[in-house]
């Protein structure tokens, strides 16, 4: 037939287009060759729960001792809420019971009340019967009554000295004695309150 292409001697028919398929399944394109099912179906991730669809696990986030869920650290552990150290409060730190503590501010404040009621001679009353009583059975309370006690010791002795009879003209000094017998000791209490022994001023160490 004229000009029919397939009558020439010289004619080739047209080759199919090269695929660009590397060994290994991949294209030069970086894509893997088209599958004739379509494309592949959707695989979840091996491991893990990267949407966070499934609930925490214990010691999943955070390293060991400190992790999401975990009891180290957390709610009710050691040094957390609700536990020895937190909350509810405890006693000032240098006592080791609420006991303890009573004891101390009575030695302080004792021995203030002491010195207004007998005009500062009997101002070490109440811390002596502080250290008799409890002073071998608490190093913490013992401390505390010996501060007192020597402080008190030395100027309920002063105040003695200026009221005895025939020393009138002392009356006022002795009234300044007791008046620092008094504020010196509420001082120390309120200091024993929170929980710090505090160093009376001119208090010699007659007991130790």
């Amino acid at each position: 037939m004229a000009g029919d292409p397939t009558q020439d001697p010289n004619y080739q028919p047209p080759q199919s287009p090269p695929s660009f398929t590397k060994p290994g399944g991949t294209s030069d394109f970086g894509y893997p060759p088209a599958s004739a099912s379509g494309p592949p179906a959707y695989s979840p991730p091996p491991t893990g729960d990267p949407y966070g669809t499934q609930p925490p696990v214990p010691g999943q986030y955070g390293p060991a001792g400190g992790e999401y869920g975990s009891p180290a650290g957390g709610y009710g552990a050691p040094g957390g809420y609700g536990a020895p150290g937190g909350y509810p409060p405890q006693p000032p730190q240098g006592y080791p019971t609420n006991d303890d503590k009573t004891w101390a501010l009575v030695a302080h404040f004792g021995g203030a009340v002491g010195a207004v009621i007998s005009l500062g001679i009997f101002g070490f009353v109440v811390p002596l019967v502080v250290y008799l009583a409890k002073g071998q059975q608490s190093p913490a309370v013992r401390a505390h009554a010996v501060a007192a006690l020597n402080f008190q010791m030395l100027w309920s002795a002063v105040a003695f000295v200026l009221l005895c009879p025939g020393i009138f003209l002392a009356e006022i000094p002795s009234v300044l004695v007791m008046v620092g017998q008094i504020v010196v000791g509420i001082i120390a209490g309120v200091k024993a309150s929170e929980g710090q022994l505090f160093k009376y001023p001119a208090a010699p160490s007659f007991i130790k």
